[in-house]
């Protein structure tokens, strides 16, 4: 059985930076693509980085320079480095798992959500 689970979130001021992890179970980073996404109430999923199996990295327009998402093969676990945080970065976040190279808006497989605030 797969799972996806998110640490690391929190209240933070702006500015100030936070490490989410996504510790995942159950599959291989070696074959599966993990993105983040977020989600404010009554606003659209957000898909803001991806990681494919093969170590290839992208970012939403919002978040490049900022954050960083990097990944351990052998500990099963993708992080998300937020530097430069913004309230407008307050959202629940969500891991996500892809077969294969992709990074999609739909993913198989989903975390439970760490919610992440921006506030001072």
């Amino acid at each position: 059985q797969s799972q996806l689970v998110e640490s690391g979130g929190g209240l933070v001021q702006p500015g100030g930076s936070l490490r989410l992890s996504c510790e995942v179970s159950g599959i291989s980073l070696n074959y599966y693509s993990i993105g983040w996404f977020r989600q404010v109430p009554g606003k659209e999923r957000e898909g803001i980085s991806c990681i494919t199996s093969s170590g290839r990295a992208n970012y939403v327009d919002s978040v490049k320079g900022r954050f960083t998402i990097s990944k351990d093969n052998a500990k099963s676990t993708v992080y998300l480095q937020m530097n430069s945080l913004e309230p407008e970065d307050t959202a629940i976040y969500y891991c996500t798992a892809e077969w294969d190279n992709r990074c999609s808006s739909s993913p198989e497989y989903w975390g439970q959500g760490t919610q992440v605030t921006v506030s001072s």
